[in-house]
C-alpha cells in the first residue's frame, strides 16, 4: 500500500433530489453546463463516492499505479478528494491535491477556452482564417488553405489524417518546422468535413493568439485562465513542471516495483496541445469553471460554444469496453469530447503521454464531475471514471477497471516497504510509441 491522504464531504448537505434519467438516444448531446442543473439522488450519490473509495483502496492496495490524485466536483463543491502513491517513488514523496501532474491533452480545453476569451474581447473570431494571419501556412490544396478557420483546427476537423507529424515531433524535430511542412501531406477530406485528432495543427491557435495580441500563448492563458481562476499551481513547460514545490515524476513499472525517469520534452513543444501541468486542487477549480460554476471568467455563452459539437467522431465509440457499451453518440467539440453516455450529455476528454494519464469527465445536466491524474502509463485508472458515472445514474454495474478480480495487477514485491496514511478532510505521420490522442 501506498501514502495516501482522502478527503470525503458528506454529500447529504448539498440537497440532492431525484430526477428522471434520459432514455438512450442516437442523437447529438444538447445539454450544456448553461443550462438549469438538476440534481441527482443523495443516497445515490453518497453511494457511488463510497464504491469509488473501496475501488481506490483496492487499487492502492494492488499497487497498479505509481501515483494519483482524483476529486469529484458537485454543484460547484469538492465532495471527494483522493490520493494514492508516490510523487516520486524512489524517495517516498508522496501525491499530494497540490502535486502537479503533466495534463498531456487535457491542455487542449485551456486553448479553447483562451480563445473564447479572446473572440469575446473582439481579438479574433472562431471563423478567423488561418491564412490571413499567418503567412506560412500552407495545404497541399490551396482551397482547403484559404478556407481553415480557427474553429477548424480547435474543432480537430481540419481534413489532416490523424496525429499528422506527431512521430516525427517525438524524434525532437521542432514544432515550428513541422507547421510549415502541413502543405506536404495529403488531405483526407475537405476542410471542415471529418474529423483527424492533431496536436501540431491544434498548435496553430499560439501562433494566432501572438499575432493577434502581440503576447505570447502561455501567458495570456496565465492571466486570463489560471490566474482568476486560482489555479495557483498550474504553469506550461518543463521548466514549469520541474520548477513546482511538489511534481510528479513519470514512472515506468519493472520487477523492482515503480522507476520514475526524466520527463519527455517533445509534446511540450506543442504547448496548446499539451503543454500544461496543474495539481489536483488546480483541477477542481477547472472542473467548477467548465461546469459553469465561474461565469466571471467563463461565461454560460461562452460553454455553450465550447461544449457544441463540431464534428461526429465515431471511432470514439469503439475504443473501449466501456464506450462500446455505454456510449451511442460521440463528437470533439473545441477542445473536449462530448459523449452520449445511455442518453446523459457527457462532456469528456483523456490525454496520455510518456509516464502520465490523465482523465476529465462531467455530466453537464448534472453539474457533476469526475477528474482523475496519475504518473504512470498504467491503464487500470481509465475504467474507474465510468464506473463512477454508471453509479451515479443508476446504471447496471460493470467493473470496467477490473479492479473488484481477485489477481491484482502487479507483484507483492513491489510494493514492499510502502506505508499508508489517511489525512486531511476538505469541502501522415502518427504517433505508434506514444498516445496523446486523448482517448
Amino acid at each position: 500500500m501506498t501514502f495516501r491522504t482522502i478527503s470525503l464531504v458528506v454529500v447529504a448537505a448539498l440537497g440532492l433530489s431525484l430526477v428522471p434519467l434520459h432514455v438512450r438516444a442516437a442523437t447529438p448531446p444538447a445539454d450544456s453546463a448553461a443550462a438549469t442543473p438538476r440534481a441527482l439522488p443523495t443516497d445515490r450519490v453518497k453511494d457511488a463516492l463510497s464504491a469509488y473509495q473501496q475501488w481506490l483502496d483496492r487499487l492502492d492496495q494492488r499497487n497498479e499505479v505509481a501515483g494519483l490524485a482524483t476529486a469529484v466536483v458537485v454543484d460547484d463543491k469538492v465532495v471527494f478528494e483522493d490520493t494514492i502513491g508516490y510523487a516520486n517513488a524512489t524517495t517516498r514523496e508522496p501525491v499530494t491535491p497540490e502535486t502537479v501532474f503533466r495534463l498531456a491533452s487535457l491542455s487542449k480545453a485551456f486553448a479553447t477556452a483562451l480563445t473564447g476569451v479572446l473572440v469575446g474581447d473582439g481579438k479574433l473570431s472562431w471563423d478567423t482564417k488561418l491564412a490571413a494571419v499567418l503567412p506560412f501556412f500552407h495545404l497541399k490544396s490551396d482551397n482547403a488553405a484559404e478556407q481553415a478557420t480557427v474553429r477548424d483546427i480547435l474543432g480537430q476537423r481540419l481534413g489532416l489524417p490523424k496525429n499528422t507529424y506527431d512521430n516525427m515531433l517525438e524524434e525532437n524535430i521542432p514544432y515550428e518546422e513541422l507547421a510549415r511542412k502541413l502543405d506536404e501531406v495529403t488531405l483526407t477530406c475537405d476542410v471542415g468535413q471529418c474529423y483527424g485528432y492533431q496536436n501540431i495543427a491544434f498548435s496553430l491557435i499560439g501562433d494566432i493568439v501572438y499575432a493577434q495580441t502581440g503576447d505570447f500563448f502561455s501567458r495570456q492563458v496565465d492571466k486570463r485562465i489560471f490566474f482568476p481562476l486560482g489555479m495557483k499551481t498550474a504553469s506550461y513547460g518543463r521548466e514549469g513542471l520541474e520548477e513546482s514545490k511538489s511534481w510528479a515524476r513519470p514512472h515506468r513499472q519493472t520487477s523492482n516495483g515503480w522507476i520514475p525517469f526524466e520527463p519527455k520534452q517533445a509534446y511540450y513543444r506543442v504547448a496548446p496541445a499539451a503543454g500544461v501541468n496543474a495539481s489536483l486542487r488546480d483541477m477542481e477549480q477547472w472542473l467548477i469553471a467548465q461546469m459553469g460554476g465561474r461565469p466571471d471568467v467563463l461565461p454560460a455563452k461562452l460553454l455553450a460554444t465550447l461544449h457544441t459539437p463540431e464534428v461526429a467522431t465515431p471511432v470514439e465509440l469503439h475504443s473501449s469496453p466501456w464506450r462500446r457499451a455505454r456510449l451511442s453518440y460521440a463528437s470533439y467539440a473545441l477542445g473536449w469530447r462530448v459523449f452520449d453516455y445511455e442518453g446523459e450529455t457527457m462532456v469528456f476528454h483523456a490525454g496520455a503521454v510518456e509516464g502520465y494519464r490523465t482523465m476529465i469527465g462531467f455530466l453537464p445536466k448534472y453539474r457533476i464531475g469526475v477528474v482523475t491524474l496519475w504518473n504512470s502509463s498504467a491503464p487500470t485508472p481509465a475504467g474507474l471514471m465510468p464506473m463512477v458515472f454508471d453509479e451515479l445514474l443508476g446504471l447496471p454495474h460493470v467493473d470496467w477497471a477490473g479492479v473488484e478480480s481477485s489477481a491484482p495487477r502487479t507483484s507483492a514485491a513491489s510494493a514492499k516497504g510502502k506505508t499508508r496514511h489517511k489525512g486531511r478532510t476538505a469541502a501522415s505521420g502518427r504517433s505508434t510509441r506514444h498516445d496523446l490522442s486523448g482517448n
